[in-house]
């Protein structure tokens, strides 16, 4: 499945990043994890790396030593080592001609539609310039009731974001199995899971690597939001170097197996959602919506109703011919002010500049 991805996000826990016993970094196997890495992007994929990693780093420069930090620490310690974080991946892909970028996340950047839209534009953007997105928590600011918890959830959260269709969870075991092969022998791995049932649900345990948050059940539901979105989820262990290229070679693991591909999933999940408002069209741009393009403003005749930028909204024709769901780009009172208007005048009408489309192809479902 790692063969035949177009986009692949890399989940990297601090276990396998900092060698517990000291807080260094394991450079040895960063750096030959940005080896497979090169060698993704050679076959033309897109790469995001969800990176934990900053409070490991950040404690021992801190002189926190183990265990459970308070918050004010753990955030503390998170500003010191986001910032060796960022600039050790930065020194080991540089080199092979891959430009990164920093991306700080919290949980309401996916849970508030605005932000969420923002967030999905950026790593649009950057996979489209060939940047490799660094993708953390943003543990410096981040409280229990604002952060997901674990980085396997915000790693299946900035797949779906990105619409990737490969997740690959490096871990400290080799899949899952059927029960915990640490304390019961007759525990078999599964090579393939075509869809999250009660019985797949218990058989996930809990963490077990030391400075680890999440354990088997965080990646279970990792991978129900994953396969929900489209995308198939591998958990592989990835402490040996290069775990990526050991993947492609039939390394054991677990695949879970995404029912349809990411923009199939998300134009269903768009076509599932209750419209906000309406936006009427003319034949012109009811045409070019079946041609596969884009709703631009020249093409809207009409705004009906009150909704928000990033809102489900109907396309429909002057007659009233549903054709199509959307995400709009625009808030109604936005909307009614460029309707009609050609592309190079938004900007004087709204004051600020606008984005190109009412409704993009990506986020419609005719």
């Amino acid at each position: 499945m790692l063969g035949a991805a177009r986009r692949v996000v890399v989940k990297i826990g601090s276990a396998l990043l900092v060698d517990a016993a000291s807080g260094l970094l394991r450079a040895e196997w960063l750096d030959a994890l940005a080896e497979d890495v090169a060698a993704l992007k050679a076959q033309g994929k897109d790469v995001v790396l969800v990176s934990s990693g900053s409070i490991a780093l950040g404690r021992r420069v801190l002189g926190l030593g183990l265990g459970a930090l308070p918050i004010e620490q753990s955030q503390a310690a998170a500003s010191v080592g986001q910032i060796r974080l960022a600039r050790a991946y930065e020194e080991v892909l540089a080199p092979r001609g891959i430009t990164t970028a920093q991306i700080l996340v919290t949980l309401e950047d996916s849970e508030k539609r605005r932000r969420y839209l923002n967030s999905r534009a950026t790593l649009k953007t950057l996979l489209g310039l060939g940047v490799v997105p660094i993708v953390n928590e943003n543990d410096t600011v981040a409280t229990d009731e604002i952060r997901y918890g674990d980085n396997d959830r915000l790693a299946a959260q900035v797949a779906s974001l990105c619409g990737a269709d490969v997740l690959v969870l490096l871990s400290d075991v080799d899949g899952l199995y059927t029960a915990n092969p640490r304390i019961d022998p007759t525990a078999r791995r599964l090579e393939v899971v075509e869809r999250i049932t009660p019985a797949i649900e218990a058989m996930a345990g809990e963490a077990g690597t030391l400075g680890a948050k999440g354990g088997m059940k965080t990646k279970v539901m990792a991978a129900r939001a994953a396969m929900q979105a489209g995308c198939a989820m591998a958990i592989v262990k990835g402490e040996g170097l290069r775990p990526l290229s050991a993947l492609t070679q039939g390394a054991p693991c677990t695949w879970f197996r995404a029912a349809a591909d990411p923009a199939a999933a998300r134009k269903r999940w768009i076509a599932g959602m209750k419209p906000r408002g309406r936006l009427v069209i003319d034949a012109g741009a009811a045409r070019a919506l079946g041609q596969g393009r884009s709703l631009l403003s020249a093409g809207v005749r009409g705004v009906e109703g009150n909704f928000g930028r990033g809102d489900p909204v109907e396309i429909v024709t002057e007659e009233g011919a549903v054709l199509a769901r959307a995400l709009s780009g625009y808030d109604a009172e936005d909307a009614r002010a460029i309707m009609g208007r050609q592309s190079g005048e938004i900007e004087a009408i709204l004051g600020h500049p606008g984005r190109a489309t009412v409704a993009h192809r990506d986020d419609m479902a005719i």
